[in-house]
């Protein structure tokens, strides 16, 4: 049987190819029905090339074998910004960045279905790994997505509003977090071992049965909680820069 993961990609490939999608016209996000699922939390920034790296190369993940039917997975972007004054806010790659942080706020607003905004963020991620980002529109075309809801959401007010709901939401974290991509899964962040997230998720998951994605793991003993990752990340506190400087 095919996975899961490998029906989302043929979906997307459709999509692109014949530009057939359908998403609900709903504003909110619906949050998950099922109690027994798995909370997944990434709280990135667009602009972070590593936040990129692990939408584009990692999370795709969840699509696997199954493992998409346990997990209720929420993106935050907005990352590392700061909040100077009441509203207005500074992001660390620039004006640019908080423009697509806005917007995929905006495309998780206005499609709340996760595969529709996913798919978009995706999509536009996959240009800022490839140092293409300024051709985020393109995204549109290729899912046929219509663009004016979120067009509209940018300029009526209301992704502002969304991303000072993130600002503060993140804001809150404990503990706090120190870089992106910070993953959490079931209210704690996995510090150092966020690209092993499937683990920690399979761990969590109190329902049977389990998914394939889980049943072929190796059940190891998570290791003790380290404050400096191994991969690469963007630090909170570094000085704002231009995806240039990496």
């Amino acid at each position: 049987m095919a996975s899961s993961r490998f029906l989302f990609l043929l979906l997307l490939n459709y999509v692109f190819v014949f530009g057939s999608v359908s998403y609900p016209s709903s504003s909110a996000r619906v949050p998950s029905s099922s109690a027994s699922k798995v909370s997944l939390a990434l709280y990135y920034e667009t602009l972070c090339p590593y936040s990129a790296n692990f939408i584009v190369k990692y999370l795709p993940k969840v699509y696997d074998e199954g493992l998409i039917s346990i997990v209720d997975l929420e993106l935050f972007p907005y990352g590392n910004a700061k909040l100077q004054d009441k509203d207005n806010i500074v992001c660390q790659h620039g004006p640019f960045e908080c423009l697509l942080n806005t917007v995929e706020a905006c495309a998780i607003d206005v499609w709340p279905d996760l595969n529709t905004h996913f798919a978009f963020i995706y999509c536009v991620e996959n240009l800022v790994a490839k140092h293409k980002y300024p051709e985020w529109e393109s995204c549109f075309e290729k899912l046929k997505l219509d663009p004016n809801p979120v067009s509209e959401c940018y300029n009526n007010g209301r992704g502002k509003e969304l991303e000072l709901y993130y600002a503060n939401i993140t804001g809150s974290l404990q503990p706090p977090h120190t870089y992106v991509p910070w993953v959490v899964v079931d209210n704690q962040p996995l510090y150092e071992d966020f690209e092993n997230f499937i683990t920690y998720v399979c761990k969590a998951y109190k329902g049977n049965p389990e998914p394939d994605a889980c049943k072929s793991l190796v059940h190891q003993v998570i290791s003790e909680e380290k404050a400096n990752p191994t991969g690469e990340v963007c630090y909170a506190e570094e000085t704002t820069k231009t995806l240039a400087s990496y």
